[in-house]
């Protein structure tokens, strides 16, 4: 084994530090958010272009050391070509008592989704990246892990149209009732039960995904409310105010709200989405329409969880359906996810000794080489499952 893999250099990224593998070069700031910077290198090991994530001082408070904690854990358990896969992690201190930094090694993706909506993309695209998102929403349910936080900046894209989810979401107990806390992140593609405080189930995340569509289709946010309660507000004044039977779902201080709230009556799809927001109908060998995606839209964009569309469901629409792959659709769960971790009450000396001990555990079992990409994490060959090869973003 090359002695790169086990030595350490220092190099200055913008305003931080990044003490990494020697084997990690040229490295380049590519983006920052709560969690951590994000860097562009090379891996001079196997040639191939990385992003590494230095999690930005995960030991601040309980709720960053849980977050990097349920993070790591999650990576090193799934393994699906729609979900972002862990290369290699390591931290540059030699102690539990030194420890103070974690690093994750992830592909290097082209650009984030963000990019990819303000393009004129064509049904066979759109529909290709839904489907994505929805075979790599469907794998992560499988282990019983609900994202509840999906949004444009957390999804990946290559140029070839592959797409990869970044992130998993909220932990478990991150829930914040209707009245709480100003806008802090984005909340504009959280679905109604997790802005009112209620309970949810898998289909909390097809709402996200109608968002991510809806937004593709018009060029901008959907329900872009400065906080809470003009969230509600601007989800109800085009989706219309929801039933009575969904009200009395509600806790009485938040019922007591949006019962007192004018009523809407909302306006149909048509109206939202009329057909000239849409790319013209496809004439390859799929045909599909703008009335296709504008009925699963409606299906998605549904206030009553009750009523939306399930994964699998949205996952055999016609407007979906043109890529399935059963393989894909249905690839082995991951190993399950111990949920007590996230109810567990732990001091942040606590956190940091498990997050230690699992980045040991990672170092031994790797040999500080990381693992080479899994053909699950390598982008699929063009084939009939991909919009005109390599191209076919640009």
């Amino acid at each position: 084994m090359s002695r790169l893999s086990h030595q350490f250099y220092t190099v200055e990224v913008g305003d931080t530090k990044f003490t990494i593998l020697k084997r990690y070069q040229n490295l380049k700031p590519i983006g920052s958010g709560a969690q951590g910077i994000v860097c562009a290198a090379v891996d001079t090991l196997t040639q191939q272009n990385v992003a590494i994530k230095k999690l930005s001082r995960p030991f601040q408070n309980v709720t960053h050391a849980k977050r990097a904690y349920r993070e790591f854990k999650l990576m090193k358990l799934v393994n699906h070509k729609n979900i972002i896969g862990l290369l290699n992690a390591f931290t540059p201190q030699k102690s539990l008592e030194e420890f103070q930094d974690v690093y994750l090694v992830m592909e290097l993706m082209d650009a984030n989704l963000c990019q990819v909506i303000q393009m004129d993309l064509d049904h066979e695209r759109m529909s290709y990246l839904l489907y994505q998102m929805l075979c790599g929403i469907k794998h992560l349910h499988s282990a019983g892990i609900i994202h509840r936080d999906l949004k444009p900046s957390n999804i990946v894209v290559k140029s070839d149209c592959t797409l990869k989810i970044l992130d998993f979401g909220l932990a478990r107990t991150a829930g914040t009732t209707f009245m709480m806390t100003p806008y802090v992140v984005t909340r504009y593609y959280r679905a109604p039960e997790v802005i009112l405080g209620m309970g949810y189930t898998e289909n909390v995340d097809i709402w996200s995904v109608g968002c991510i569509m809806g937004e593709m289709i018009r060029g901008g946010v959907l329900f872009p409310g400065s906080d809470h309660i003009d969230q509600w507000n601007k989800i109800i004044e085009q989706l219309g105010t929801p039933s009575p039977q969904f009200m009395a779902k509600l806790q009485p201080t938040v019922r007591n709200y949006v019962e007192n709230r004018p009523k809407y009556a909302g306006f149909p799809f048509e109206k939202l989405f009329p057909d000239l927001l849409f790319p013209s109908d496809s004439s390859e060998h799929n045909r599909l329409k703008a009335s296709q995606a504008r009925d699963l839209l409606s299906k998605m964009l549904v206030i009553d969880p009750q009523n939306r569309i399930s994964v699998d469901d949205a996952l055999i629409h016609p407007y979906i359906n043109v890529w399935y792959d059963e393989a894909e659709v249905n690839a082995p769960a991951p190993g399950p996810y111990d949920h007590s971790v996230d109810e567990r009450e732990h001091t942040v000396d606590q956190w940091k000794e498990l997050i230690y001990q699992e980045v040991m555990e990672y170092e031994n079992s790797h040999g500080n080489n990381g693992r080479p990409s899994s053909s699950s994490q390598a982008s699929p060959a063009s084939n009939s499952t991909e919009p005109n090869g390599t191209e076919s973003l640009r």
